[in-house]
């Protein structure tokens, strides 16, 4: 069996992102697709003492004109220094901070990448290393695409030679099932519901923040509070 996933890139994406990657042989960075504002493309949450804070590396967004994730620029290159002060300042007394400092002071530190979509593939390949997580990662831009939203995505599938798509549980309310059925594709669907708490700093426990949070936090054991790794 062959199994895929495809999903558009997210900025230090939230744990459940990382159980998808690692549950599929290849998961395609599905950047081809229109850059949403106010999305989890170019930001996450940390936790602070005061509450979530959102983390949002600023982009040009021009107007009505469809720009697609891979298309989309920095606007202020200083973003990166801001990003690290801020999560030194709030995970710094974290258990394991220390233990993966170098690895995200130096990619902060020293960026100079200026596209969204290759500032999120470096990071979520810096995670994936961390997590031990081999699954390849490909780009929407290696195959052809073809018109319509599931008939883009199976298409993907053939072309990857996958008999099985794993799917985020928000596409169910448009894609077309029956047509995967047709073209032989088997079609699961990502279950987000039951993650266990973890040891988290400041106040009432949040699933919904940046992986950071539980590698700063649980180190080697954040597998353990994954569900791709039982």
């Amino acid at each position: 069996m062959n199994k895929i996933a495809i999903l558009q890139s997210n900025y230090i994406p939230w744990k459940g992102y990382f159980d998808l990657i690692n549950m599929v042989d290849e998961f395609v960075l599905y950047d081809d697709m229109q850059y949403t504002k106010r999305d989890w493309r170019n930001r996450n949450k940390v936790k602070t003492p005061q509450g979530l804070k959102w983390l949002s590396i600023p982009v040009e967004v021009k107007g009505k004109y469809f720009q697609k994730i891979n298309e989309t620029m920095v606007s202020d290159k200083v973003w990166s220094v801001t990003h690290w002060q801020t999560i030194k300042q709030f995970y710094s007394k974290a258990p394991f901070f220390k233990d993966y400092k170098d690895i995200f002071e130096d990619f902060y530190m020293n960026n100079e990448e200026v596209r969204l979509s290759i500032i999120n593939a470096r990071l979520i390949g810096l995670v994936n290393s961390i997590l031990g997580i081999q699954t390849k990662i490909t780009w929407s831009s290696d195959y052809d695409l073809v018109e319509g939203q599931s008939e883009k995505l199976l298409s993907i599938c053939q072309q990857a030679g996958a008999d099985t798509y794993l799917s985020g549980p928000s596409a169910k309310d448009y894609f077309d099932e029956s047509l995967a059925k047709k073209m032989g594709i088997k079609v699961e669907w990502m279950d987000y519901s039951g993650y266990p708490e973890y040891h988290q700093l400041h106040q009432l426990f949040e699933h919904g923040v940046t992986i950071l949070d539980l590698i700063f936090n649980e180190g080697p054991n954040a597998i353990n509070f994954m569900k791709s790794f039982k």
